[in-house]
């Protein structure tokens, strides 16, 4: 190989690594822009609510327990009977649990961000089914019971739209702020009439609750059998928490899911004993399933993931670039090599900004057609001619069309990405098979 060759690759891969300084520094801006655009959503968010977690309802019965003690006197050594009074709580799952929901979205603007809200309006049922002696042995008369409540932990209960009321077989009862245990954070709780603590009853409970929220929907399956039922005009749910849907149905006017387990999968009874009673039981509010709806056309995330190609994308242009100079025996300067290639880096510049304003296939056509015109424009002239320059311009806005490819098929990328690699090596391999490497970079009277 010749110093002229040599000269001219080294130059090339100097100015790659060179160019890799403005996409760092533009990789750096969709990293910052990206930060903003969640402050903005947290702020939207904060401002109406946050994201909904459901837990409940769980009926609690607070009980006072007189203890006897066997003391000794010290000094006289004779044995008494001291009494002691202990306190805590029942606390019963039901034994059925039905969750329908309907939920309709909207997006709230500030400024060219949007963040996504859902309004849920939601029907309640279910039964709890109490045993016999309440599961307290037979001495009944050392417990003294309170009123029991019913608890339905809600984790922004901001987003509550409109008065709970609570249906208890055949009373109305109001639902009143606070969970009324640590146990499940923040919520709403409604006052019971007292239960016979003989057990054995059953105690159908109904609510409607209309919630609003950001982002994420939330249920934890309290029942014996838990049946949950969502249906959303979003087309784009994402499915999260520790069930998938036993069944669902996606289409563009939005989905219908829906779960359904019972305490052998959820083994639910056995956490709740296991949960301090002063404190949130994280175990309890993470055994949970719901949707997301997130927007999956974040314009920063593709944005991200196309810079991520550019080191290809610069390599294949570029090779390309060479490939015209060594078959048409033409000088290009690494000054040319270096305009091609900020002007490549200008691209991500320009879909980044667009992308804030437009769609992002919108954006992505309009700076793909922009830099295909401004290089095919240039290169007409260095190329020393229109068709020449005009059939680079094909080529890039062919490499443009693979890259798109690449961002919409995320599943398959590595596979289009190789193929692409070997397809341009190939083409080289072709075109360059007869290509005498020693005589590259010899001005013309030196062949002579």
């Amino acid at each position: 190989m010749n110093r002229t060759l040599a000269f001219k690759l080294g130059a090339i891969a100097f100015l790659v690594l060179l160019l890799l300084i403005p996409l760092t520094m533009i990789g750096g801006l969709i990293d910052e822009r990206q930060r903003y655009q969640g402050e903005v959503l947290r702020d939207i968010a904060r401002s109406s609510s946050y994201s909904q977690k459901i837990v409940g309802p769980i009926l609690i019965m607070p009980y006072t327990r007189t203890v006897q003690h066997l003391k000794i006197n010290d000094q006289t050594g004779e044995r008494y009977q001291e009494q002691r009074e202990t306190s805590g709580r029942l606390y019963f799952l039901p034994e059925r649990f039905i969750f329908d929901a309907e939920l309709g979205t909207e997006r709230r603007a500030r400024g060219i961000y949007e963040a996504l809200l859902y309004h849920s309006d939601s029907k309640v049922s279910g039964v709890f089914r109490l045993p016999q002696k309440l599961g307290l042995g037979e001495k009944l008369d050392q417990y003294r019971f309170d009123a029991p409540f019913l608890s339905v932990g809600i984790s922004d209960i901001r987003g509550i739209r409109k008065d709970l009321k609570l249906r208890l077989n055949n009373e109305s009862l109001e639902f009143a702020p606070g969970s009324g245990t640590s146990m499940l954070g923040a919520g709403v709780h409604a006052q019971l009439s007292m239960i016979n603590p003989e057990g054995g009853q059953d105690l159908e409970f109904a609510f409607d609750l209309n919630l609003q929220g950001t982002e994420h929907l939330q249920l934890v399956p309290v029942g014996r059998d838990s049946r949950v039922m969502l249906a959303a005009d979003w087309p784009h749910p994402s499915f999260i928490g520790e069930y998938l849907p036993s069944r669902r149905e996606i289409t563009d006017r939005g989905f219908t899911a829906e779960w359904q387990t019972s305490f052998f999968a959820t083994n639910l009874e056995e956490v709740l004993q296991q949960c301090g009673k002063d404190s949130e039981c994280a175990n309890l509010l993470g055994r949970s399933f719901g949707v997301s709806f997130l927007d999956p056309v974040d314009q920063y995330l593709k944005t991200d993931r196309a810079i991520k190609y550019a080191l290809l994308f610069l390599t294949l242009t570029f090779a390309t670039f060479f490939l015209f100079e060594v078959l048409k025996r033409l000088s290009v300067h690494p000054v040319q090599y270096a305009l091609v290639g900020l002007a490549l880096a200008l691209f991500y510049l320009l879909l980044l900004s667009l992308s804030e304003h437009i769609a992002f296939a919108k954006a992505y056509a309009v700076s793909a057609a922009a830099c295909v015109g401004l290089i095919g424009f240039y290169t007409s002239s260095v190329l020393r001619s229109w068709r020449r320059g005009l059939g680079f311009a094909a080529l890039l806005a062919a490499l443009y069309g693979l890259l798109y490819g690449l961002l919409s098929a995320e599943d398959y990328a590595l596979l289009m990405g190789s193929l692409l690699v070997f397809a341009v090596l190939s083409c080289t391999m072709v075109l360059t098979r007869k290509l005498d490497w020693y005589s590259v970079g010899r001005s013309p009277h030196e062949d002579n």
